[in-house]
């Protein structure tokens, strides 16, 4: 396979084509960089306007992952180069990578996600601003950036807005891991569809006659998926979230943010999935949890456009403070798992320093445009 990062493909699909996409660093576990984003977005905005393309499939290369995220240890690196200053890389590469997920999020034309595999941060971005998306039995989603010192972002403060009950919240703040019924029922996914039958499900869209209209041809990628994932429903796994949804809805009913870490983290269970979630939180960034509550709490009726200026606003502070390159350093770098946050709790974070994070690194909002 060829050793450009990403591979663009334009299939004869009927009367038209299929634009096919494969993030091509199986080796990260096709990681994004800022490479990776500026040929998705050149790419996505080149089939935009060619009426040829009635459909766009996105893959991930090898059966491991889609995408378990961004290149965090080329953020870091950028971050530890100018600490308290701003960080080249680190905030070309955020701005441009919200940019094309909000591509994804307002593409008129039909996008397929087959979201096999790891799917985690950057690339649940790519996923969720997806018009049709995949999930399979090895499906293993996870916003785990408590546990470096940044949060949800890539969308995550609109799509965990949208979630049943509280459940956005406690998988931001533990970063606990779903799986593909787990996804649809959050509303990150929308069918599930057994990996093996994924050749046939390429065959079947390359077989189609795609009409002249978005519309129309979102109707006929959804005919095509339907039978697939009728036949899949043997297949699909029990899910965690939905039976779990009342434990969750109590431990988040709390007073304040402290109350709601200090449930989460103290809950006595055998339940492992309730426990390694209640471990994340405790082992992560007190001042992240506090970060991450607050932007969601902020944001919950702003819409798509707002949602991804605020995070750009919140990640620029983030990445020039020395949490962030801490928590990489402990998790990605070093590997020890003891980072030495700034702060012992949650409480003893003072109200000024929290709210620096919220105020504008900059005049001008680089995402002020979309």
């Amino acid at each position: 396979m060829s050793e450009a990062p990403v591979l663009f493909q334009e299939l004869p699909a009927g009367n038209r084509k299929l634009g096919r996409v494969t993030l091509n660093v199986a080796a990260t576990l096709n990681s994004l960089t800022l490479e990776m984003v500026d040929l998705l977005q050149a790419q996505l905005d080149a089939w935009r306007d060619d009426d040829s393309i009635a459909a766009i499939f996105i893959e991930g290369a090898g059966e491991k992952a889609f995408c378990a995220g961004g290149d965090v240890q080329a953020l870091h690196k950028s971050a530890v180069a100018t600490p308290g200053g701003p960080c080249d890389y680190a905030e070309d590469f955020f701005a441009r990578e919200y940019r094309m997920n909000y591509t994804l999020h307002t593409y008129a034309k039909p996008i397929i996600c087959w979201g096999h595999g790891i799917v985690m941060g950057g690339g649940l971005g790519v996923m969720a601003g997806c018009s049709h998306r995949v999930v399979t039995e090895k499906t293993r989603i996870a916003m785990p950036e408590v546990t470096i010192a940044l949060f949800p972002d890539v969308g995550g403060t609109w799509f965990l807005n949208h979630m049943p009950g509280e459940v956005g919240q406690f998988l931001a703040l533990t970063g606990a891991s779903i799986n593909a019924t787990d996804a649809i029922y959050t509303g990150l996914a929308d069918r599930f569809i057994a990996s093996e039958r994924k050749p046939d499900v390429l065959e079947s869209l390359l077989q189609q006659h795609w009409e002249a209209t978005a519309a129309g041809n979102h109707a006929l990628v959804r005919h095509v998926l339907r039978p697939f994932a009728e036949q899949s429903k043997a297949q699909v796994p029990d899910g965690q979230v939905e039976p779990h949804l009342g434990v969750i809805n109590t431990l988040c009913d709390g007073d304040d943010i402290h109350e709601i870490i200090d449930n989460i983290v103290s809950l006595q269970t055998e339940d492992p999935w309730l426990a390694k979630a209640g471990e994340s939180l405790a082992h992560g960034s007190p001042l992240a949890a506090l970060w991450i509550a607050r932007q969601l709490r902020a944001l919950r009726l702003a819409s798509l456009r707002e949602c991804f200026q605020g995070e750009i606003c919140l990640v620029t502070n983030i990445v020039r403070h020395p949490e962030f390159a801490e928590g990489v350093r402990a998790l990605l770098i070093d590997k020890d798992r003891k980072p030495s946050w700034q702060y012992r709790a949650s409480r003893d974070v003072p109200a000024d320093v929290l709210d620096s994070f919220f105020s504008a690194p900059w005049d001008n909002n680089p995402l002020a445009d979309l």
